[in-house]
């Protein structure tokens, strides 16, 4: 039974797109977290903060945090918000390796910026400035990270292969290290 690879971050930081290419790199099952809340409540993300509001969407969210906090060999790519609240670091945590991704302002704002409508915390006018902000205000959440990557720039597969060197390097110094299959 292997640990599971939590990929957490800002939104636009790449968890789902790097998520799924290390899953079929390490041949894991890939589970993005903001999809399966979609598919189990029948709405889209945007649809729950509209119709429900955010606390709703946390409840949500908390709730598929344990659920996959319970799973083995997994790579979740989690929502930029999951961190917020430490149960659900704890349950990600309890048996996974949290990969936390990064990049700057700049680089969020082109990767998003197309995709602004399904980001229900972003809204038309958002600007550089505001989410650097934002990124300041949740930089103590990120670093429960066990691993930080820096994604601004990088290749798809360099971000992917220096997720594995460092998941590899981790193991090497715990006691009982799960295996890692390529």
């Amino acid at each position: 039974m292997g640990k599971n690879i939590v990929l957490i971050g800002f939104m636009g930081t790449g968890k789902t797109t790097v998520g799924m290419r290390l899953a079929e790199r390490l041949q894991l099952e890939f589970v993005d977290m903001d999809r399966e809340i979609e598919r189990i409540t029948g709405m889209s993300i945007a649809q729950i903060f509209r119709k429900h509001g955010e606390t709703r969407f946390r409840s949500e969210e908390q709730l598929m945090a344990k659920k996959l906090g319970q799973r083995s060999n997994l790579v979740i790519a989690t929502g930029g918000g999951v961190v917020l609240h430490p149960e659900n670091v704890a349950a990600l945590k309890r048996n996974g390796i949290i990969v936390g991704l990064e990049a700057s302002p700049e680089a969020i704002m082109s990767r998003v910026s197309r995709k602004k409508s399904n980001r229900p915390l972003l809204g038309k006018h958002t600007t550089v400035d505001d989410i650097e902000k934002m990124l300041a205000a949740r930089e103590e959440y990120y670093a429960c990270a066990d691993i930080r990557i820096n994604t601004t720039g990088q290749d798809l597969n360099k971000v992917v292969n220096e997720i594995v060197v460092q998941i590899k390097r981790l193991n090497s110094r715990r006691k009982n290290p799960p295996e890692l299959q390529e």
